[in-house]
């Protein structure tokens, strides 16, 4: 097989840290959700659900039922697979065929739910995500009298498994009143089910952040994302979890997730010539650059331009110049014996160095999820120890 221009590889043992951190912190009773939508935030669904598997994961949560089908090819039979958000009706045949679970928002989906069910003589198993201020999806508080009644009416058709909400913004501490008042409100919601003697299996209402904060949104199952990757989703979640062991810092979690290429080529620079399109960058003496075959087209951010590092031989080498749509340039003038060939890493470790995903994030003003989720689903992954 012919080899693409980049590859990324993932730690199965910063993995099962992750997993084992996340555990603590949630308990041994609520159900971990792995959350593996957007191509599981770029590290690849079909590579990473078999790793979250070995590391104990049983449960994993997407954002498409085309995605439930990526991630039904690559698990076992004994994970249990839930779509959280668009759902065609032409899916919803194969979804309760194969058992796949499913949110619902709207009165609508219940009744072709329960229509396709009796089809087949399955039930369809679902979560009703109900609206506590986030404003995104959700049943509306006027509608959950009547998704009940159809729910109570329906009991041999559709399986009553999840009663959950979304949290908004839980990530950043001034949201924090909003956050007060979705869990006020959810409380409230789930009560009023409770009243009318129908009661689901599970609740949860956590995403990564909320897992690692706030203690109190830990119910019956958690739905993580960004952690289990081994990136903290704000930087306010990381202080309050200093706040909490009473340190100062503290590194809990590791990447899974590094990148890395080689060096096409080299090439002498004299003083005052430029380097690339244009003349962004323009040599302030003799100089000896590499050029790496990746580009924006390949998942790399045009903004660092001339701001970027990578790390060949175990020394950091700076972006020279435009990065362009499949190559870009490196300084390797202060780097003994670069040829080409050698191994450069543009998101990872070697010795004392390291490129975090955070260090793109702080140029490009991109998030840390939307960085690696970016990442073309061309470029092989690989699971490494």
């Amino acid at each position: 097989m012919v080899r693409h221009s980049s590859k990324i590889e993932l730690s199965q043992s910063a993995l099962k840290q992750n997993i084992n951190f996340i555990r603590k912190k949630i308990g041994d009773d609520a159900i971990l959700s792995s959350v593996v939508k957007a191509n599981a935030f770029g590290h690849g669904i079909e590579t990473f659900v078999p790793m979250a598997e070995k590391a104990g994961v049983k449960h994993f949560s997407v954002a498409s039922s085309y995605e439930a089908w990526e991630v039904r090819e690559a698990c076992t039979k004994e994970s249990t697979i839930m779509i959280m958000g668009i759902l065609y009706d032409e899916d919803l045949e194969w979804v309760i065929e194969h058992e796949v679970e499913f949110f619902v928002f709207d009165l609508p989906r219940l009744e072709k739910a329960k229509e396709v069910a009796e089809k087949l003589g399955k039930k369809a198993i679902i979560h009703l995500e109900v609206e506590t201020g986030g404003n995104r999806t959700g049943l509306d508080e006027s509608e959950l009298d009547e998704a009940i009644r159809f729910l109570k009416e329906n009991r041999e058709s559709i399986r009553f498994e999840g009663f959950c909400t979304h949290f908004a913004g839980i990530e950043n501490l001034s949201n924090r009143f909003r956050t007060k008042n979705q869990l006020e409100k959810f409380e409230e919601l789930y009560r009023q089910v409770e009243a009318n003697e129908i009661t689901p299996k599970l609740r949860h209402t956590a995403c990564s952040a909320a897992a690692l904060a706030y203690p109190e949104t830990v119910m019956d199952m958690v739905r993580i994302g960004t952690a289990q990757f081994g990136m903290w989703p704000s930087p306010d979640i990381y202080n309050m979890h200093l706040q909490q062991v009473g340190k100062t810092s503290d590194s809990p979690m590791k990447r899974v997730l590094s990148w890395k290429t080689n060096v096409m080529h080299i090439k002498a620079l004299k003083k005052d010539e430029y380097v690339g399109y244009g003349t962004s960058f323009q040599a302030p003496r003799d100089m000896t650059i590499a050029v790496l075959p990746l580009g924006y087209s390949n998942g790399y951010p045009r903004t660092l331009s001339n701001r970027g590092e990578v790390i060949i031989r175990g020394k950091k080498a700076p972006v020279v110049g435009l990065i362009n749509m499949n190559v870009f340039m490196v300084d390797v003038s202060r780097i003994n014996n670069v040829e080409v060939d050698d191994e450069v890493i543009l998101i990872g470790r070697k010795n004392s160095h390291v490129i975090n995903i955070s260090s793109f994030s702080e140029v490009t003003r991109a998030i840390n999820n939307e960085l690696v989720s970016r990442l073309p689903d061309a470029i092989p992954r690989f699971a490494v120890k």
